[in-house]
């Protein structure tokens, strides 16, 4: 994802722009990322820009959110079915990262550390994250 310096810039708002009309056109089916590539005339980085652009611009504009699902691609004001679907998919992701952080990198360094007040903290607060994704998951 690029840098938030680049998300905010003129060119990723034209980028933003050039994908927003693109989605638009396609709509109400999405656009597969080298289809958003071949149809918008940018290049991959800039398509990427644009979209993180996108997404941030959409977001403090009250515009439909931007989702991405496998088999359609990018697509903008999806139904609820398919936000709701692209919402537990993203948390999913984050879970499976989130626990993988924990049992590779935080819980050797709180085995090799059991005293450490920072590792303690550290722990409780992951473990309430990993929870409260957990719940969001599968509920």
């Amino acid at each position: 994802m690029p840098r938030a310096s680049r998300r905010r810039g003129d060119a990723a708002r034209r980028h933003a722009d050039t994908v927003r009309f693109m989605l638009f056109e396609a709509r109400p089916a999405g656009l597969l990322f080298h289809q958003l590539v071949r149809a918008s005339d940018l290049s991959p980085s800039q398509v990427r820009a644009g979209l993180a652009a996108l997404r941030d611009e959409a977001a403090s504009k009250g515009w439909p959110p931007l989702i991405w699902t496998r088999t359609d691609g990018y697509q903008l004001g999806a139904e609820r079915a398919a936000l709701e679907a692209y919402q537990r998919a993203v948390v999913s992701e984050k879970l499976t990262e989130f626990r993988r952080f924990i049992t590779g990198t935080v819980a050797p360094h709180a085995a090799a550390h059991p005293g450490d007040r920072w590792v303690r903290h550290i722990v409780a607060q992951l473990n309430s994250i990993e929870s409260t994704l957990d719940l969001i998951a599968s509920a």
